[in-house]
């Protein structure tokens, strides 16, 4: 608790440009992991992107098991059962004709003693799903230009590429975490994933501004590295993006492990779950990731490589352009 204590007071400075080795270990068996998961198993997509019937009705004293054998005596082969709140049901099957749909209705209509206008029928087909996926992609393409083109005028190209590496990292990593669980995309997902992407640019931004400020005074008497001022910068916003990832995942777990076991609300699950995922891992790519990353492309500018060496030579710089520990807290 005193660590924590003294953390939260600025007391304490974390080297987190200087462990850059560390996190890019890290990241890169996260994304290994990920994109086997992806290779391996694949993403199980939605009825909404492949296309299938979905049957929804109400009944009590049943269970997912039920269900799903009352839909697959109709023939059918692939049935994936879901309740949604005390008493609420969706069965989601692939495409059926007409015909099965209506033997399934009468099924289950018979099975549970619901009237067969109570069980509502929903079928997709799969160019509509296509559609969305389409769209989808184009969604995500529009918003990576978008952000290329801000962090480029409003800041520079270097920190865009930085930015826009954290965004695919974390894109990657949470795609990677549906896939080995096996948790279904849905649109709601994909409105997740947006809203991950702009929250974690916007942690990007918001330490990218400092650092900005911070490495605009560097000059050939300066006293620190980029890397050392860099990490000074990152250690002052580290509080503000603590509290405001904590403020933020708080809502977004109540809405996961609270809300979706007591009412069962299958899009507040799938639209809390990605977000959930997606900003842990947005705050750790945003501290860990894109600022050791935009140090590592500024460092080999010959500017600050002259620094470097200056201060190297009268033992100032500490050990190496990336700074240690010592180098990372220096205040110059």
């Amino acid at each position: 608790m005193g660590l924590a204590r003294r953390l939260y007071r600025g007391e304490i400075d974390v080297d987190f440009v200087g462990k850059w080795r560390l996190w890019y270990s890290l990241s890169g068996l996260l994304l290994a992991i990920s994109l086997a998961g992806l290779l391996v198993n694949g993403l199980n997509l939605g009825v909404e992107f492949k296309g299938g019937t979905i049957f929804s009705f109400k009944a009590t004293q049943t269970s997912v098991q039920e269900v799903r054998e009352a839909v697959l005596d109709e023939g059918v082969h692939q049935v994936i059962v879901q309740q949604a709140g005390t008493d609420g049901w969706r069965a989601t099957t692939e495409s059926l004709s007409e015909d099965t749909r209506a033997q399934v209705q009468s099924a289950i209509a018979k099975d549970f003693n619901v009237p067969v206008d109570q069980v509502s029928i929903q079928a997709i087909g799969p160019s509509w799903g296509g559609e969305v996926s389409q769209k989808a992609w184009i969604g995500l393409g529009v918003f990576m230009l978008a952000i290329i083109l801000y962090l480029s005028m409003a800041f520079e190209p270097k920190m865009a590429l930085a930015a826009i590496v954290a965004l695919i990292h974390d894109l990657v990593i949470t795609a990677g975490i549906y896939a080995w669980s096996g948790f279904e995309v849905t649109p709601a997902t994909l409105l997740g994933f947006l809203t991950i992407l702009g929250y974690s640019l916007y942690d990007a931004v918001v330490v990218f501004d400092m650092i900005k400020e911070v490495t605009a005074k560097l000059g050939h008497t300066s006293k620190q590295t980029y890397s050392m001022a860099a990490n000074n910068a990152l250690n002052h916003t580290l509080i503000r993006s603590l509290n405001t990832s904590l403020v933020a995942i708080l809502p977004v777990a109540a809405i996961l492990f609270i809300g979706t076991t007591v009412l069962g609300a299958g899009t507040l699950k799938d639209l809390s779950l990605s977000l959930f995922v997606g900003m842990i891992v947005g705050t750790y790519s945003s501290l860990c990731v894109a600022t050791p990353l935009l140090v590592t492309l500024k460092e080999r500018e010959p500017k600050y490589q002259a620094i470097a060496r200056r201060l190297a030579s009268t033992g100032g710089g500490g050990k190496g352009s990336k700074g240690s520990k010592s180098a990372a807290v220096a205040k110059g």
